[in-house]
């Protein structure tokens, strides 16, 4: 066998692949299934996006630079600026991704330094787990803050001691949060960089669904902080756009540490291709078709909820993202619960044990499917649910 490193021996399977498994298992016997557990939009992304695209696509094909397209930076400056009434250089504060998983996967080996004492990242529990796998892939050690429901699924920073501080590289956050839907304040996101300044760690803030919310005022960003010494914000166009095949997202903030991730990239070779990131300028300068998708959602998401409110199932966190932060009604562990729904109902959530120990109790329900799909999902909770008492 091929001899490999300590990383990749240690990577386990994406847990989502047993649901894959289990859904074509369904699929292969003939069963409707509705699949809820993978956050994959499948809306149409808009055809003014497509066009763009289209458009874009030249003749000769040629490598895009390393900083990306400078229209494309100055439409993220001037969405930053619309949406947060915040300020970030095009220059020197902005850097396009190829998707939010590439930098949310690899900034720890770009960050950690074991050999001047910061081995350590943390992350916050239940949680989406990529800045987590990056971490151990670049030999990092992991602690995950637990996000309790007592706490409205916030992280108490200020139980963290100093010795874990001094070892931390990389502090990240996730409002709002999936999987629990929760938001956070600016305050909470002040008093985060604050403390992480303080002690020399970068506070990395993953706002892919900062676009998504259903109660209450819009989500607040770290780009909203005015100093962002030692800050970083990556946002995509995936759910706010429903774009996640164009692979397109954006991380701002900290000038230095942008300088770096370019000086790195032409190693890399990641930056999106120049027809998609021609595609994204239209996409970030446009927000009626992103008002059109949050109502779209919040259709959907009444349906499911008016279903689990007739029958007492509770519902967490959940005020933002288009996940469903569900309480497991009966005692039985998240994963037999999701698989009974697969089973008796067709229908596909994630458990939440998926999202690390914390999430156990709990399952997440991404809105993905069509309003029409969402409506025969309802009624067959409605038939399970009233055969086991929640």
């Amino acid at each position: 066998m091929t001899h490999l490193s300590p990383g990749m021996r240690q990577v386990e399977p994406y847990p989502f692949e047993e649901l894959d498994r289990r859904k074509a298992e369904a699929l292969a016997s003939g069963r409707d299934v509705i699949d809820f557990g993978v956050g994959d939009p499948r809306e149409v992304t808009p055809s003014f996006i497509r066009d763009a695209l289209r458009d874009a696509i030249e003749p000769v094909s040629s490598y895009p630079r390393a900083a990306g397209l400078r229209d494309l930076r100055e439409a993220v400056s001037g969405w930053v600026g619309r949406r947060f009434h915040a300020t970030v250089d095009p220059e020197t504060q902005v850097l396009p991704l190829l998707g939010s998983k590439e930098l949310l996967f690899s900034l720890a080996q770009a960050t950690l330094d074991p050999s001047a004492g910061r081995d350590l990242v943390l992350v916050t529990s239940p949680g989406y787990t990529i800045p987590e796998r990056g971490a151990r892939f670049a030999g990092g050690e992991v602690r995950r803050l637990p996000l309790l429901e007592e706490h409205s699924f916030l992280p108490q920073l200020d139980a963290i001691d100093e010795e874990t501080w001094n070892r931390t590289a990389i502090l990240w956050l996730n409002y709002p949060n999936n999987p629990t839907g929760a938001v956070t304040s600016l305050e909470l996101l002040q008093h985060a960089a604050d403390l992480c300044r303080s002690h020399d760690v970068l506070l990395a803030s993953d706002e892919a669904y900062s676009e998504l919310w259903f109660e209450g005022e819009p989500p607040a960003s770290v780009l909203q902080l005015g100093d962002l010494t030692s800050v970083l914000a990556i946002n995509t166009l995936s759910k706010r756009s429903s774009m996640t095949g164009y692979r397109s997202a954006f991380g701002a903030g900290d000038a230095s540490l942008i300088a770096a991730l370019k000086s790195l990239r032409p190693s890399v070779g990641v930056t999106p291709q120049e027809f998609v990131q021609r595609a994204s300028i239209v996409a970030w300068n446009d927000e009626a078709h992103v008002e059109e998708n949050r109502e779209r959602y919040a259709r959907k998401r009444q349906v499911v909820l008016d279903a689990f409110e007739r029958h007492g199932v509770r519902l967490a966190g959940s005020v933002a993202t288009f996940y469903l932060w569900v309480a497991v009604p009966d005692g039985r562990s998240s994963f037999e619960w999701a698989l009974d729904l697969l089973d008796r109902a067709a229908v596909i959530v994630a458990p939440g044990s998926f999202f690390g120990a914390e999430g156990e109790g709990y399952v997440r329900m991404a809105m993905v499917p069509t309003l029409a799909e969402c409506e025969r999902a309802a009624e067959r909770l409605d038939a399970v649910l009233n055969e086991v008492p929640a």
